[in-house]
């Protein structure tokens, strides 16, 4: 499912343009919360754990998030240790790892697994920013797609006589000012990441 969208079977029937607005606005701060989520993913030249937040782990035929699995800590600037809790999933976090586009070369001793972070190369970062902007690009739609359900769900409000012009005019008002400010953290979230990812250490 895109961001933002509502779940289709369950189309929520508003009786006031109230309510209509406080969704809106949970739906488009779920919106933020997705893209900063993706965005923790996303690698910078500095070693996180974050970087990780993204990554499931087959134990035994379930994906399972790698931080529930393992402890994780950053020791120094360009290396991240795995701590599995189990040690037979070791081999399996290994692979996960490797596995993910993160392009890491984990290395396990038997008992923890190093993951060495490389300096990004100018053509990674460069692609890096490049996916980052498609993100972000999908997160603005997602964002405009909330404002245009909104404003549906308000016409059908004063079609059905349940709100007066005003009252969709004033929330319309209020749906717009959401937006606006739901896309400027978007932005500003996106300008940050993309500074990480140009920082050269």
């Amino acid at each position: 499912m895109k961001p933002g969208q509502p779940n289709q079977a369950t189309a929520p029937q508003y009786r006031t343009s109230k309510e209509v607005e406080v969704a809106a606005k949970a739906r488009m701060e779920k919106v933020l919360g997705d893209m900063q989520h993706l965005m923790a993913g996303i690698r910078t030249g500095r070693a996180s754990v974050s970087l990780f937040d993204n990554i499931r782990v087959d134990y035994y035929g379930t994906p399972t998030p790698l931080n529930q699995l393992a402890t994780m800590h950053v020791p120094e600037p360009s290396l991240i240790t795995i701590q599995p809790y189990d040690i037979s999933q070791i081999g399996s976090i290994e692979k996960a790892i490797r596995s993910s586009d993160l392009g890491l070369n984990p290395q396990n001793d038997g008992k923890i697994v190093r993951v060495p972070i490389p300096a990004l190369t100018e053509e990674r970062r460069k692609e890096l920013v490049k996916h980052l902007h498609a993100m972000t690009e999908d997160h603005r739609v997602a964002i405009r797609n909330v404002r245009r359900d909104g404003n549906e769900a308000l016409k059908k409000l004063l079609k059905d006589k349940l709100i007066s012009e005003d009252d969709q005019r004033r929330s319309q008002d209020e749906i717009q000012k959401l937006t606006d400010a739901e896309m400027q953290k978007l932005d500003q979230a996106a300008k940050v990441k993309e500074k990480e990812i140009l920082e050269l250490k």
